[in-house]
């Protein structure tokens, strides 16, 4: 394995998409935070620098720059997690023998509540769709399955016929790094999606079960602004994304009781930190109870 910036860069990118088959656009946010180091060392008199020789003072450096250039602190951390990666790669395979990247603290990030409907709102907004052309009953099948199962955009687009386990109401779901996971799926939700697959007349995709309507696979942006449109003759926020149904979703099960480490395992998370941002509402409703039933709360 050479060892130019530009050579190595190509070597991380490469096991990214062999060994841990990231998504295209997570390959290319990774290139992109690369590139964009080495641009800063080359402009501050470190052209043609070589690996082994980038110090812990160059990442500090590029930090400061990033600052200086008003990131916001989620989009330093991500290109730090990128450099992160790129260097642990780098040590796995002894191509350098100190990690430069080491010590360098991540700034801390203000954690955000994550945008949702109430239930009264989710309802209204399914309860929209009506049922009247092959349209509206895929559109009804999509949005009563992000409800029902919480998925990613890219995970629902990407659900195929064969995924389906109507008879105990499961999909098979090809989540982050192509890991798979069995999701439970309610009989609405499934209901929906068989009078949809019934509906169809035009089917060039055999495999993908939502289409479009030239019968092939949707994609994401199809779907996002299929919402749009939903969301305008609801009256609803404009800022809904089909991120927040999958928050609505989150939020409603622990409203209702769920485990966090049950929701966690539906929605795939990694980490058990990632699903207690859905804490927020129960911490809320807690409060108020409290505040209301104790007698020395005043």
């Amino acid at each position: 394995m050479q060892k130019t910036l530009a050579n190595l860069t190509i070597s991380f990118i490469n096991s990214l998409i062999s060994e841990k088959a990231y998504s295209q656009n997570t390959v290319k946010a990774y290139s992109t935070d690369l590139n964009e180091f080495f641009a800063f060392l080359n402009d501050n008199e470190k052209k043609n620098i070589k690996i082994e020789a980038i110090e812990p003072a160059d990442i500090r450096r590029y930090l400061t720059f990033l600052y200086n250039k008003k990131n916001k602190k989620s989009s330093i951390a991500r290109k730090l997690y990128s450099l992160r990666s790129f260097f642990s790669f780098l040590i796995r395979y002894n191509i350098i023998d100190t990690n430069p990247i080491e010590h360098i603290l991540t700034p801390k990030q203000k954690r955000t509540i994550p945008k949702y409907l109430t239930v009264d709102d989710m309802f209204a907004l399914l309860n929209s769709i009506e049922e009247e052309t092959e349209k509206d009953i895929r559109d009804k099948a999509i949005f009563e399955t992000f409800y029902s199962t919480g998925i990613r955009i890219s995970e629902l687009v990407g659900l195929n016929v064969n995924d389906i386990d109507d008879g105990n109401s499961i999909l098979l779901i090809r989540g982050k790094g192509n890991k798979e996971r069995i999701v439970p799926i309610g009989k609405t939700a499934l209901k929906k999606i068989l009078k949809y697959r019934k509906s169809l007349k035009k089917k060039k995709d055999k495999e993908a079960l939502f289409l479009n309507k030239y019968g092939e696979r949707i994609t994401a942006r199809s779907v996002s602004r299929i919402l749009k449109d939903i969301l305008k003759k609801c009256g609803l926020p404009y800022s809904i994304s089909p991120h927040s149904l999958r928050h609505s979703f989150a939020t409603h099960m622990l409203e209702a009781g769920a485990n966090l480490r049950i929701i966690q395992e539906i929605l795939g998370h990694k980490s058990l930190s990632t699903t207690q941002k859905y804490t927020h509402t129960n911490i809320d409703a807690l409060m108020k109870v409290y505040d209301k039933a104790h007698p020395r709360s005043k």
